[in-house]
């Protein structure tokens, strides 16, 4: 059985958190001195002092900065690091669950949870009615995807719709015989 997440990567996402963590800290405690400084140096001015025009204008500047670094770094960078921590932060505790379905096919990326993942898609047999049905598997955007093949059974681990671990299975899905009444060319 192949496994996509081990006990390291949770570490390894949460050094990387914190290093961002860090990275925020350190540029908001640059911006708070250099303010708290600037407003020293303002109210030290004379009344009407020629310099306390750029004064106001570098304050008014160096805001401006870090908001635009605040914006796309916390709400980009951070916040895709969070929801990656999270999630294998419930992958940890969560619950986990069993099937084999065949393979169909791969499907566009998209954003769960937000966090990136590639979607595979597995037939599954719908209990109540005799029909099959299409299930969506996410496998994770950070990991290689595994060489899945159409119409070849695995078994899955997944917790959710997530996928944890899989493994090739000797059995591939045979065609199915054509509906009466239909020719086929």
């Amino acid at each position: 059985m192949t496994v996509l997440y081990h006990d390291s990567d949770l570490w390894e996402a949460v050094m990387q958190r914190r290093k961002l963590l860090a990275v925020f800290l350190s540029v908001t405690a640059a911006f708070l001195a250099g303010e708290i400084a600037l407003i020293v140096y303002y109210a030290g001015l004379p009344y009407q002092d020629p310099n306390g025009t750029w004064t106001i204008a570098v304050a008014c500047v160096i805001v401006s900065l870090y908001i635009i670094f605040c914006f796309p770094f916390m709400g980009i960078s951070y916040k895709r690091s969070n929801a990656y921590c999270k999630m294998l932060g419930f992958i940890s505790a969560g619950l986990r669950e069993s099937d084999t379905a065949p393979f169909v096919g791969i499907e566009n990326w998209l954003v769960r949870d937000g966090v990136d993942v590639n979607v595979a898609t597995f037939e599954a047999k719908n209990i109540k009615r005799e029909e099959t049905m299409v299930r969506q598997i996410y496998v994770d955007g950070e990991k290689d995807f595994p060489p899945f093949e159409e119409g070849r059974f695995y078994r899955l681990v997944l917790q959710g719709n997530l996928l944890l671990a899989y493994a090739a299975t000797d059995r591939v899905k045979t065609a199915e015989p054509p509906a009466a009444g239909i020719r086929q060319e």
